[in-house]
């Protein structure tokens, strides 16, 4: 195992086994690198890799902290190694939004707190009858937000925001290029809002997967890939 990766792997145990907790400061870096048997540039170059992915937090002039570990917090490199990927890898994000978010729609219609549920009617209906394909497509993430919060599971909302981004640029691109698809996104919409507000779990589910697909086939289609299976 390369030393860089050992360092990594000695500070996560400290983590994992309690040693180390949310806020706590971590030892001085000599002291620390003695303790661990390791180099101090092995330990530098951990801790730098660490902080990258929102682990640890490096204060200049005061020492080296461990995030408060929060899903939010950590699933924020998602966003970044995201943004690399365009064209038909976006495929690979629309298959995963497909199998989580009918499922943290259907969570939402059963936890979902009622102010919650007006407000995510309050978000369809400030979107104007002439709304441009940017507009409607901010309209859709804030929509498709609120209902993975409503599902009251941290790790799912920020897994599902983390692949907002390049499934958001595919709806864009249908927008503009398929007929129909502005009013086709409102109707879904309105579905899904209406299975959420009657309690009703198996038919959200439904109308989120029917709404998912409808974008993952279009963009399959476009980009000259397999058709859409199972």
């Amino acid at each position: 195992m390369p030393v860089t990766d050992e360092a990594i792997e000695k500070i996560k145990g400290m983590i994992v086994s309690g040693e180390l907790g949310p806020g706590d400061k971590l030892p001085r870096e000599a002291d620390l690198a003695e303790r661990l048997g390791l180099s101090r540039n092995s330990l530098r170059e951990a801790v730098k890799a660490l902080s990258l992915i929102r682990v640890l937090d490096v204060r200049q002039g005061d020492g080296t902290y461990v995030t408060s570990l929060q899903p939010t917090l950590l699933l924020d490199a998602l966003g970044f190694i995201v943004d690399f990927h365009q064209d038909s890898s976006v495929l690979h994000f629309l298959e995963v939004r497909r199998i989580l978010e009918p499922a943290a729609t259907a969570t939402a219609a059963i936890s979902m707190p009622d102010e919650e549920v007006q407000a995510l009617r309050a978000t369809l209906e400030s979107l104007p009858e002439d709304a441009g394909i940017e507009e409607l497509v901010a309209n859709d993430l804030e929509f498709h937000r609120r209902i993975a919060e409503g599902a009251a599971n941290p790790v799912l909302s920020s897994l599902l925001e983390g692949i907002s981004v390049p499934t958001a640029r595919a709806r864009i691109w249908r927008g503009l290029t398929e007929e129909d698809a502005v009013r086709r996104t409102r109707e879904q919409h309105l579905a899904i809002l209406l299975a959420i507000e009657a309690r009703q779990p198996d038919l959200a589910r439904s109308w989120a997967t029917v709404h998912i697909a409808g974008v993952e086939m279009w963009l399959r289609s476009t980009v000259g890939s397999p058709a859409l299976g199972g």
